[in-house]
């Protein structure tokens, strides 16, 4: 059976097929972390008064990012669930059901009654589907980039997974647009009264685009070849009993899920730093019109979103760790560059700031989905790379805001936020530094991280 696939004849996909694979992977995760990030910015910009409304303008910020850090805590929960169905039935299924769980919560966000209707009901009802929000997020990006992974081939893994990395800044594109636009043509007051729901009930249309477009993809070909092979086997009464993927991926490719938490801590950190707290810093403490930090950010993400591909094809050419070191080192000087050009007050430099940063951060962020792919085999590759992406959003994305809030509101200075922002990336530095590189490495092989045990036990190899 697995002798008539194309890949275990020798053949790739061609340009037609990958490029209508990357089409809706890009599209779906763009609408996923248009909706994540749609949060995020409501939680600098509104949903503090809305929602928090007893509190002082930093307080009333901290605990409405604290419910933005639950959608953090439950991606590697998601993760697990999303992983062990994905390696058991499949990536496209669950890649369906993440993007119609996602779009459902955000939907409802929509129509949620304020806390000046609810009372406190309301932000219990704000958390729960943020938790669904990130359930939802937590197996979208493994099964997106592993379904492109696994279709492409190996020389041009790096640009082709980078695509669907490209649907974050693509998402936040979309999200602060949108906010921003609403902000631009409405007052204080109606953006506050109702203007904030539109965004939120905008994801009810751009689900139904996206489902649209995901149901049409066929599965990974990898997948189907090692289903093919455990069924044969089984039937054949040769098969070993399995544990649960996760459990796999614990008990053998520890050092890859500990490698991408690494990997991805400092990116984390950095992008939502530059994302979400900018939006605080630049409203709250600088007093400025949101307006300012959202046109800023909203060109940075442009810029973020054309370089991601490119800088995945020049880890196809030099390899993903010196990509990955460059973002990485860039970022920990420019985190002290970063707040003194925004304590300038000029929009135009402002705009520079975010948009180098953000550039950095895409030298570490858009080789990542190639790195961390191929550091597991098909048959736990969706959970193992689910775990460690995920984790690390808890350690990294959802306490950073907290973090950085909590810095200045204490200090009442930026210099503490961007020590923590580089003590984040020289991890990542270090991490980076001891694992080995990936570049070319073949999916169709056993690809544990170095030094596993189970790196060169035959019973756990899949060969084509």
């Amino acid at each position: 059976m697995a002798a008539a696939t194309p890949r275990a004849q020798g053949r790739t996909p061609g340009k037609p097929g990958i490029a209508r694979i990357i089409s809706a992977s890009l599209i779906g995760t763009t609408i996923e972390w248009y909706d994540f990030f749609l949060y995020g910015s409501a939680a600098a910009l509104v949903f503090n008064t809305l929602f928090f409304p007893d509190s002082d303008p930093l307080v009333g910020t901290l605990l409405s990012f604290l419910t933005y850090a639950v959608g953090f805590a439950a991606r590697p929960l998601g993760g697990v669930v999303f992983g062990h169905y994905g390696d058991k039935i499949g990536r496209k299924k669950l890649l369906v059901l993440s993007l119609m769980m996602m779009g459902g919560a955000t939907f409802a966000m929509g129509l949620l009654p304020t806390h000046a209707t609810l009372g406190v009901g309301a932000p219990i009802l704000l958390t729960v589907l943020r938790l669904i929000q990130g359930f939802a997020l937590g197996g979208e990006w493994g099964g997106a980039v592993l379904i492109v992974s696994e279709h492409g081939d190996d020389k041009n893994r790096g640009f082709w997974a980078s695509w669907p990395q490209a649907g974050a800044p693509g998402g936040n594109l979309l999200a602060t647009g949108v906010l921003a636009l609403l902000a631009a043509v409405q007052s204080d007051e109606a953006f506050l009264a109702w203007g904030w729901r539109i965004p939120f009930l905008l994801s009810g249309v751009l689900v139904i685009i996206g489902l649209w477009i995901r149901v049409s993809v066929s599965e990974s070909p990898l997948f189907l070849e090692a289903q093919a092979k455990a069924r044969a086997a089984e039937a054949a009464g040769e098969a070993a009993p399995q544990d649960a993927p996760v459990v796999e991926v614990f008990r053998h490719n520890w050092r890859g899920v500990l490698t991408a938490i690494g990997t991805r801590l400092g990116e984390n950190v950095s992008y939502y730093i530059l994302t979400a707290f900018v939006l605080v810093y630049v409203t709250v403490h600088l007093e400025l019109p949101k307006s300012t930090a959202l046109n800023a950010v909203l060109i940075g993400s442009a810029v973020h979103f054309v370089t991601i591909p490119l800088w995945g094809a020049l880890s196809d050419r030099i390899g993903r760790r010196p990509v990955t070191l460059i973002g990485s080192i860039g970022m920990a000087a420019w985190a002290f560059a970063f707040f003194a050009l925004v304590d300038s007050k000029s929009f135009a430099v402002i705009t520079l700031a975010v948009t180098v940063g953000l550039l950095l951060h895409g030298a570490m962020y858009g080789p990542q989905a190639a790195f961390i792919s191929e550091m597991f085999d098909t048959k736990v590759r969706y959970s193992g790379a689910s775990m460690g992406s995920q984790l690390a959003s808890i350690i990294g994305g959802a306490l950073a805001p907290i973090i950085a809030v909590e810095l200045l509101k204490d200090f009442d200075s930026a210099t503490p936020v961007a020590l923590y922002v580089c003590v984040t990336v020289v991890i990542t530095t270090l991490t980076v530094l001891v694992a080995k590189e990936t570049r070319g490495r073949s999916l169709a092989e056993r690809s544990a991280a170095p030094g596993d045990s189970a790196a060169t036990a035959p019973s756990a190899t899949i060969s084509t």
